[in-house]
């Protein structure tokens, strides 16, 4: 198959088939009529299918956007996993008489919470 003849196959594939009628129509018209409406049809055609290439695109980078918020919140969430280890090996090293004092020291405010 050839590249010209594959590229109309799958314009055809793209175009709803609200349109397809539409020009099941057009084709049945005189000659005079016809090419008077093609080229405006053949716009709207391919607006039709480049508006939904670019949602498609949208729609792909929104599920790429909710994966790396999922990674972020993940690490966010091992991150202070981590800190609270840490904190509590410091105040364990500095002695419970200490710890209220010192824990302000290295807990910095957490607004998220």
């Amino acid at each position: 198959m050839s590249q010209a003849a594959h590229s109309t196959d799958n314009a055809v594939q793209d175009t709803p088939s609200e349109l397809l009628d539409l020009q099941r129509v057009i084709d049945a018209l005189p000659a005079e009529h016809r090419l008077a409406i093609q080229p405006a049809f053949q716009r709207v055609v391919e607006s039709t299918n480049r508006r939904r290439k670019i949602l498609q695109l949208v729609q792909e980078s929104i599920g790429q956007l909710r994966l790396d918020m999922k990674y972020l919140v993940f690490d966010l969430e091992a991150t202070r996993r981590e800190r609270d280890t840490y904190q509590k090996q410091i105040s364990e090293m500095l002695g419970d008489s200490s710890q209220g004092e010192s824990q302000d020291e290295f807990r910095p405010e957490d607004d998220s919470e």
